[in-house]
């Protein structure tokens, strides 16, 4: 008789043991939420900054043998006639317009018009729980809500609240936690987590 109350107790220390343990682990698959870092946000109103994998319509006013396409390659450089390889990587396209056409008055041109345009944009990356996660095209202006229609949509067990997306900022990757409303720059990487229930 008296066995049962000791029995209960064990038991009932049991249970709470493991539902202690089950709250500890959900909590440890939440300790690697990342907050977006500062700085995450912001890059998605600045101007757009060129890199590998872009591919720019570049023209040089009354020169067609220079007017031409030319892609960003991995090193963030683009090949240019008379000048060579010029830096890329990091810059606007007005920067890179000014960087152009400072190379060229240097005993090519006199006054050269440089226009410089993304004609393709390098891809963002989506994984997870996605129908189809891979590798698909930037358009500009759009969300991360946009990039998950893409991919198929969510997967049934989705967490459709926010994704965690890692973006390269000012050379530096960065990963944080956002909105399916935010905006989605071209070389970002998401990932939809399960949900947890």
């Amino acid at each position: 008789m008296h066995r049962k109350p000791q029995d209960s107790t064990v038991f009932g220390r049991g249970a709470a043991l493991i539902a202690a343990a089950a709250i500890v682990g959900m909590l440890s698959g939440c300790s690697g939420y990342r907050p977006a870092p500062e700085g995450f946000h912001e890059a998605t109103i600045k101007p757009y900054q060129l890199d590998a994998g872009d591919r720019l319509r570049i023209t040089v006013f009354e020169q067609a043998s220079l007017t031409g396409t030319y892609a960003v390659d991995q090193a963030g450089y683009i090949a240019f006639p008379l000048i060579g390889s010029v830096p890329t990587r990091g810059r606007s396209v007005q920067e890179l317009e000014g960087v152009i056409a400072a190379k060229l008055r240097q005993g090519y041109l006199r006054d050269p018009d440089v226009t410089v345009e993304v004609d393709q944009y390098r891809s963002f990356f989506i994984m997870g729980e996605v129908g189809a996660a891979g590798q698909y095209s930037y358009v500009p202006g759009m969300t991360i809500q946009n990039a998950i229609a893409v991919a198929g949509g969510f997967s049934t067990r989705a967490n459709q609240g926010d994704v965690d997306v890692t973006r390269k900022i000012n050379g530096e990757v960065m990963t944080g936690r956002v909105t399916i409303s935010e905006p989605l720059l071209a070389g970002d990487t998401i990932y939809v987590r399960e949900r947890l229930f």
